[in-house]
């Protein structure tokens, strides 16, 4: 199945956004079984800032569907998502 790299940044000082939605957001990734990879992108004081995730998806479409349902993008804390198709190479 292919692979889609998720580059979502946040919207400026959202921080407290993000954590009141990251219990539910880790259980969505855990719920759905298809991330690969993720973490968060840091800012220059080491808080969260934004995601990185590698995800399995049937297609674009899917790997859409799946960050419009997660729940940081329901909450609206995303200034940004873009969705590329990704080939790992390495690891």
């Amino acid at each position: 199945m292919p692979l889609f790299a998720l580059i979502c940044l946040d919207k400026p000082n959202q921080l407290d956004l993000r954590k009141a939605n990251r219990d539910a957001h880790l259980a969505y990734v855990a719920e759905t079984g298809v991330v690969q990879l993720g973490g968060p992108f840091l800012d220059a004081a080491g808080d969260m800032c934004g995601s990185l995730v590698i995800l399995e998806a049937e297609d674009l479409a899917a790997a859409e569907a799946w960050a419009a349902a997660d729940p940081y993008g329901v909450a609206g804390l995303f200034e940004s998502v873009t969705i590329r198709p990704w080939k790992k190479v390495v690891g």
